[in-house]
């Protein structure tokens, strides 16, 4: 067996963890905010989305707009519950060793994923490209992603 190896935590890491924290607060922005929409759009629980029948057979041009939005507020919210694990695991093995930077990352990170909830949620973008406000986001994620495996290699051959 291979002796173990012992890894120093860097006092900065505790950037990391409130940039972590942040992105909880985060995710409980998102699922609060597709209340609003949701209601706005008169779609009941358990749907998850109004579907393209109910969307087509309304004929309150309004109400197809705030269905439309419903789904896009949906959609955003999904996609952040999506990135979430994989950007909170690549955010703390990567701040191990790079902790102000992944830090600095994630917090962009997060400003990224404000930027495409809201642009895709515009009413003057309703063909959802407004999200792409906020799509540069992805690679921070791809960057944190990069050091993280910067950071198993260097265990590796330690």
């Amino acid at each position: 067996m291979a002796p173990l190896m012992t890894i120093d935590i860097p006092k900065e890491y505790g950037y990391v963890l409130l940039t972590a924290t942040g992105s909880l607060f985060l995710s409980t922005w998102h699922a609060f905010r597709v209340g609003p929409f949701r209601k706005a759009a008169g779609v009941k629980y358990p749907a998850q989305y109004a579907s393209n029948e109910q969307i087509r057979a309304e004929s309150d041009v309004n109400k197809q707009q705030a269905m439309h939005l419903f789904n896009c507020a949906q959609r955003a919210h999904y996609n952040f519950i999506e990135n979430h694990a994989s950007f909170l695991t690549a955010l703390f093995v990567a701040g191990v060793k790079f902790p102000v930077a992944s830090s600095i990352m994630g917090a962009f990170w997060g400003v990224g994923r404000v930027l495409y909830a809201t642009g895709y949620t515009r009413k003057d973008k309703e063909d959802g490209k407004g999200r792409l406000l906020g799509f540069w986001a992805s690679l921070l994620q791809l960057g944190l992603m990069g050091m993280a495996a910067k950071v198993g290699y260097d265990v590796v051959t330690a």
